[in-house]
């Protein structure tokens, strides 16, 4: 099988780093996918569900914030706010952070106010969503 080299850098840490054969990110657009020897391109990165197949050829799943994806040479490197597998979500955050947001949206201050909450609203709801199916799996 074709492997690509993988980064995945959150703000505050690596989330991860190695050989993949496969990945699928989100982007405004859609799902977008990526194998081995693909095009040199930069992609936006939106909020959503990140699938890969490691270089042992195992199944990762990751929800990523937004961020940038750069294509080039068989490696790929992706820089998003945050990264998280749906083993490492606190449901419990995640639905306290749902709460805010929904309130906030409730307030409708001003339009920046607006969209921060709603980018918080869709960040909780993907992270319930993602830690939901883990439990399911």
């Amino acid at each position: 099988m074709n492997n690509f080299t993988l980064k995945i850098f959150a703000a505050d840490r690596v989330f991860y780093q190695g050989l993949c054969s496969s990945l699928v990110i989100p982007t405004v657009d859609g799902q977008y996918g990526i194998m081995a020897n693909h095009e040199s391109m930069i992609i936006a990165v939106s909020i959503g569900m990140a699938g890969f197949t490691d270089g042992d050829g195992n199944r990762r799943s990751a929800v990523l914030s937004s961020g940038i994806c750069k294509i080039e040479d068989n490696a790929v490197l992706v820089l998003v706010e945050t990264a998280e597998s749906p083993e490492e979500i606190d449901i419990r955050l995640a639905e306290r952070d749902a709460a805010e947001a929904n309130e906030a949206l409730r307030n409708r201050d001003n339009v920046s106010d607006v969209k921060r909450a709603e980018a918080k609203m869709a960040r909780a709801a993907l992270r319930i969503r993602a830690k939901e199916r883990s439990e399911i799996d």
